[in-house]
């Protein structure tokens, strides 16, 4: 049975299951994939021996922002939603550690067992072997209840969490601190930018937010709503389609006249053609070096909860194109394979930001390794 799982999550492939957005915005349909590109007039990609002069930054129309609506109160503290958002998950590993260990001695059997089990919750194969060692050196055969074997578990699974977890850093000396924000259609990148950017505006900070998305007509028109609702500047596309790296530049270039504390970027995340979108991502990091050569100075990876085992992939992939700094795990509370964030953790020791449980912008909190490994085993 191991064999099969093992060879079953060795051979996952990507496989993209969007769900609707978390923050639903009324807009016309998506539009057709592109034809080639036709640049936008801007700056041109010849290589010149020396850094090029920033063009004057190019004036970008907004419409005045609205006031941001309040939200009703949640109910509970973080912690009884992010438990709350986790009980698919939970439900998924604790019934079946219930199962295995009712007043039982922790043999091999019993330990082959218990890793086939948290294979199976999508902990990955490395962490459930790390994970099954622990329990070996320190209650190989003792008799063991399900309660012990949950408890373990947590403290096991927050040791492997703990040095990932660790929050998003905004250095507002750069003026703006540039956050490139990549995933796959789906995931729910647009949707993170506008709760970043409401959390910013909520702690003082100016913020700049880029429709890099040009293809996606509702992806542009979302992005517009929030920024309008939190005050924050809005950088559109000049048309549908436009390039993205000319806007970038643009954005960049107004925002350091401004001088705005953060720029968060959208960008396009069509895996179907990976090469076309290799090259956008870079283009667009080669283009607003232009502007400030250390920029981006965060590349944070939204990953959907919800795919699994393919968000490894994804995360494969995305270090590929480029250098991602950090990871954002979105859509928690509709996913049962939560435990996906203990394989990333331990296959890719990247950073987890931040992780989403709920639609409402203080749903999207900062990682806790201890919070998070106690609500996956449904424990207070």
């Amino acid at each position: 049975m191991l064999k099969n799982l093992l060879s079953r999550f060795r051979g996952a492939e990507p496989d993209e299951q969007p769900r609707p957005p978390e923050l639903p915005i009324p807009g016309p349909p998506e539009a057709p994939p592109p034809g080639p590109e036709t640049p936008e007039p801007g700056p041109a990609e010849t290589p010149a021996p020396g850094p090029e002069p920033a063009p004057d930054p190019t004036p970008v129309e907004i419409p005045p922002p609205t006031a941001m609506a309040d939200d009703p109160p949640a109910k509970g503290g973080w912690f009884a939603r992010l438990k709350a958002g986790l009980s698919r998950s939970t439900a998924k590993l604790t019934e079946s550690v219930t199962t295995l260990f009712t007043k039982r001695k922790l043999d091999e059997e019993a330990l082959e067992e218990l890793e086939e089990t948290l294979i199976a919750a999508d902990l990955g194969v490395a962490a459930s072997r790390r994970i099954v060692e622990g329990f070996r050196r320190t209650r190989f055969g003792k008799e063991v209840t399900d309660e012990e074997v949950r408890a373990t578990l947590a403290e096991e699974i927050a040791t492997i969490l703990a040095p990932v977890a660790q929050p998003l850093p905004i250095d507002t000396a750069r003026a703006p601190h540039v956050v490139l924000v990549v995933g796959v259609n789906g995931t729910g990148k647009t949707t993170t930018i506008a709760k970043l950017g409401k959390q910013y505006r909520d702690r003082g900070l100016s913020v700049g937010m880029v429709a890099g998305d040009t293809f996606r007509a509702a992806a542009v028109e979302q992005l517009q709503v929030w920024a309008e609702r939190t005050g924050a500047r809005f950088f559109p596309p000049a048309r549908p389609g436009a390039d993205a790296a000319g806007l970038a530049f643009d954005a960049l270039a107004s925002a350091r006249a401004e001088g705005l504390d953060v720029l968060l970027v959208d960008t396009a995340g069509r895996l179907h053609n990976k090469s076309a979108l290799m090259e956008e991502l870079r283009k667009v990091v080669r283009i607003i070096r232009r502007v400030d050569e250390t920029a981006p100075h965060s590349v944070l990876l939204v990953l959907d909860a919800t795919t699994g085992q393919n968000a490894v992939q994804q995360v494969k992939v995305f270090k590929e194109m480029v250098d991602v700094t950090g990871l954002a795990v979105t859509k928690l509370d509709g996913s049962a394979k939560g435990g996906v964030v203990v394989a990333l953790a331990q296959e890719f020791a990247l950073p987890v930001h931040v992780v989403g449980v709920g639609e409402k912008a203080e749903d999207l909190r900062p990682f806790e390794a201890r919070d998070f490994a106690r609500g996956l085993l449904g424990l207070d």
